[in-house]
């Protein structure tokens, strides 16, 4: 309930208060302080925000509270971005700060994407930017690393590449879904830059802003997924989202194959991608070698 929120707010605020020492701040300690970290006026005073409005955040108080004097009082407790976020998460407020909500992909996680193979798999956020791929995600709707790292986002794709958007048995239908979903994200992130330029550079093509000014929202769509790869043919797959954060955070997005036929496709697309790897591997090696020739030659 709100009033649940209200108290964990209040509770994490002040430990965060109490584990501050004047010095980190700045402030000086003083010969008769009895407070463990910064009084609440401290944090009033580093926040610019009034101490009785303070005090009643931390007394659980219902009072309205704003994005901008949230963001004050998490730089004055000098919150990291979990911390911040677990504060924004509380408060039911969008954390202006740029970058705060921005998913690490750990070595762990593109170690598990690997394990998955022949399942194609990929991290996304809620703006539908890829932030990592295994192999086989990586050849079944197009070749992602012909793609520029800016242009690997799933909605840009439908738009500006043919081969992506040709790979989808109902592109239409497709791009219609993610503009709807990518409406519901939108919504808790209409002041971060990073949001407002994805949309604008969207609403720059016809079919994407036919479907944004349809107001739609859509929570969930079939889980089955027919692709016609261009290598193997057709797949059908089963598509599964996992979250790996708060909800519209990052997530991790698996295709399951549906039949064996599908499955043995997949692991065609893994072996090619092997097979590539190594050509430019052999490559590397080539050039290295004429590069010490010349080298030696000179």
């Amino acid at each position: 309930t709100a009033a649940e929120r209200r108290r964990e707010l209040a509770a994490f605020l002040r430990s965060r208060r109490e584990r501050i020492t004047p010095e980190q701040v700045g402030l000086a300690r003083g010969p008769r302080r009895r407070t463990p970290g910064l009084r609440r006026e401290e944090v009033a005073t580093l926040a610019a925000v009034g101490v009785t409005w303070y005090t009643w955040l931390e007394q659980a108080r219902d009072i309205q509270v704003s994005a901008q004097v949230l963001d004050a009082v998490a730089r004055a407790l000098l919150l990291d971005p979990h911390e911040r976020r677990h504060v924004f998460g509380l408060a039911h407020v969008t954390d202006p700060a740029p970058g705060t909500r921005c998913p690490v992909v750990t070595d762990a996680v593109r170690a598990m994407l690997d394990q998955l193979e022949p399942l194609a798999a990929c991290v996304q956020n809620s703006r539908y930017d890829i932030l990592a791929h295994n192999r086989v995600y990586g050849l079944m709707l197009c070749d992602l690393e012909e793609v520029a790292p800016e242009d690997r986002n799933c909605m840009v794709l439908s738009c500006v590449n043919e081969e992506w958007r040709d790979s989808f048995s109902d592109g239409e239908g497709s791009l219609r879904v993610m503009a709807a979903k990518f409406r519901s994200a939108m919504a808790d992130h209409l002041d971060e830059p990073a949001y407002r330029a994805l949309h604008a550079r969207l609403m720059r093509d016809p079919q994407f802003r036919a479907h944004w000014e349809r107001q739609e929202i859509i929570d969930s769509t079939s889980r089955t997924k027919h692709f016609r790869n261009r290598h193997v043919g057709l797949l059908t797959v089963i598509h599964t989202d996992l979250w790996l954060g708060p909800s519209h955070g990052p997530r991790l997005v698996t295709y399951t194959p549906a039949d064996a036929e599908t499955r043995r496709r997949m692991e065609r697309l893994r072996e090619m991608s092997l097979e590539r790897e190594a050509r430019r591997a052999a490559e590397r090696g080539a050039d290295r070698e004429a590069d010490g020739t010349e080298v030696c030659a000179a």
